[in-house]
């Protein structure tokens, strides 16, 4: 973390250099030391500091400047820092403005010139003004902060994206947190930047504006680019299926490398609650599965591209090619699909227009806490579902489940039905479907379809997260696999037809369990046709398509 700052002011340069020496001498070990000889040099430098969230403990400037004395400086400087300490440097002759200042500006201190020696006419009062600041110093956040709104679509798409990324950072909202000071602060430093929402801040003192998920993925060093062109498997997905095979295959000497187009964990990552894994009897997060398995691959030295996007493939001869959203092109022998299922759109008006502005798609962890004392609807049935309810009837007032049978049985695991029965603020519509959604920015009020009765009901609600189903992602792969009528593809004894093999298989053996009608590609987990949709049924495909790839290697 970095140290506080002690700024000194003087346009004398060989005073400031005499101040400046003294202070790291005496102070170097726990804070840094700054100094300009101007002050509106000075001003701009504390701006800088502000925008890149770093502390200022003491500002010390003499008072005799041209264009701003000291006692003018101190109460600009202190609109940007006002829980700097404060003091003035003073010649004998400026002594009545000094003590003006002390009592009309809130200065600090004093310090007649020359101050030495510094032991006995600096430091001891310098000691008292900085243990009094150090007593109420609470360090800032030291990492990425995001500026934007609740209600925008891309802040929304920002946090979530840092989020699956476990990238650390703190959100600003600049219309909830407009009254804070510090804020404000903030805003009247960025100036007119502030209409480029959102607006990323980093460290080291840099900007985005108008960001977007893959300028800051550059910025905070996630790896888009391959390092070589070929590997010996390349995994599209980075759910559980894809991270499995990653760890199995890199731990067994495979050259792997891994093409996930948001972010490792897939929407098993975006669960708030697993309470039926293996090997984990009190649960955990979707998230911190994610993170234990990226952290468990990368120890094998498997390669992650995140965000990263493939467009298509081919093949020639042995190779299977990829092309990727930035025109790069990557090569391996053996090619496993697992880019899971993506949710099915909800077909109602309104919808797409409110997407991001309190319409969600998934378990929108990120929106928990901005739904505390609110009424917010989860439209679906099954695990996922039940799954956010969960999570987010510990802040909301009131979570109302909307599912179109008559109850949650046939969908959703007995423990969380159980679950979900006994909190008392979530709430369960059976026999309801939304008919539309309404609101001018953000989502105000959902039209609820009652099957049973034909009946429509317009409701308040502050956010709705839909979870109704899923579809694969699949088109990228054009004709070269074969698939089901809804895109999942086929694999093993599926592709087997009165004991023929498939169109267009070269090989003197019928297909692996887990592989395509093209030698050496393989599909696992969700996006594969009669794939069970549980994190551990894609964590043991992808696992034991290791195996068979191995064998596939073996005769390439």
């Amino acid at each position: 973390m970095p140290k506080p700052v002690l700024m000194s002011v003087d346009d004398d340069s060989d005073v400031l250099r005499a101040i400046e020496r003294d202070l790291r001498t005496q102070y170097g070990a726990e804070y840094r030391v700054m100094g300009s000889d101007s002050p509106e040099g000075a001003l701009d430098i504390l701006k800088q500091l502000k925008v890149r969230n770093d502390t200022v403990a003491l500002l010390l400037a003499d008072q005799r400047m041209p264009r701003m004395d000291g006692v003018h400086f101190l109460q600009e400087a202190t609109r940007i820092y006002p829980d700097a300490k404060r003091a003035l440097l003073t010649a004998y002759a400026d002594t009545n403005a000094a003590i003006s200042a002390i009592n009309d500006a809130g200065i600090n201190y004093f310090f007649m010139k020359p101050w030495d020696p510094p032991a006995e006419r600096l430091y001891p009062q310098l000691d008292d003004l900085l243990d009094d600041w150090q007593a109420s110093y609470r360090p800032v956040f030291e990492g990425i902060r995001v500026l934007g709104t609740r209600w925008s679509p891309k802040s929304y798409e920002l946090r979530d994206f840092l989020a699956r990324n476990h990238v650390p950072y703190q959100w600003i909202d600049v219309e909830l947190s407009a009254n804070d000071p510090e804020t404000k602060r903030l805003l009247e430093i960025l100036g007119p930047e502030v209409s480029n929402l959102p607006v990323v801040l980093f460290p080291d003192g840099t900007k985005l504006l108008e960001s977007l998920p893959a300028q800051v993925a550059q910025k905070v060093g996630l790896r888009t680019r391959a390092q070589t062109t070929f590997y010996d498997l390349a995994i599209v997905g980075g759910g559980p299926a894809g991270l499995a095979a990653a760890v199995y295959g890199a731990s067994e000497g495979l050259h792997t490398v891994i093409i996930e187009r948001e972010a490792p964990g897939g929407q098993a990552g975006m669960s708030s609650r697993i309470e039926n894994y293996l090997g984990f009897p009190t649960g955990l997060s979707g998230g911190d599965l994610a993170r234990r398995a990226v952290v468990q691959a990368r120890r094998f030295g498997v390669e992650i591209l995140a965000p990263q996007e493939v467009v298509s493939a081919r093949i020639e001869g042995p190779y299977r090619i990829l092309k990727l959203a930035d025109d790069t092109e990557l090569s391996c022998h053996a090619l496993m699909i697992a880019t899971g299922v993506q949710w099915r759109r909800l077909e109602a008006p309104g919808v797409d227009r409110l997407q991001g502005a309190g319409v969600y798609y998934g378990g929108g962890t990120t929106e928990a806490l901005s739904c505390k004392g609110e009424v917010i609807y989860v439209v679906g049935g099954a695990n996922s579902a039940g799954q956010a309810a969960m999570n987010f009837a510990k802040y909301a007032d009131r979570v109302v489940i909307l599912v179109r049978g008559s109850s949650l049985a046939s969908t959703m695991s007995q423990y969380l039905i159980d679950q979900v029965q006994k909190t008392p603020n979530i709430q369960i519509w059976t026999h309801a479907s939304v008919a539309e959604v309404h609101g001018e920015s953000h989502l105000e009020e959902i039209s609820v379809l009652c099957s049973d009765t034909d009946k429509i009901e317009r409701v308040p609600a502050s956010a709705m997260f839909i979870f109704i189903g899923a579809l694969p992602r699949t088109d990228w792969l054009g004709d070269i696999v074969e698939r089901d009528e809804r895109g999942f593809i086929s694999t093993g004894p599926d592709l087997l037809r009165d004991g023929q093999w498939p169109k267009g298989w070269t090989l003197e053996r019928d297909p692996f369990l887990l592989e395509t009608n093209v030698p050496g590609i393989f599909a696992v987990g969700d996006v594969r046709h009669g794939s069970i949709k549980r994190v551990a049924s894609g964590v043991g495909e992808g696992s034991v398509a290791v195996q068979f790839i191995h064998q596939y290697l073996s005769k390439v």
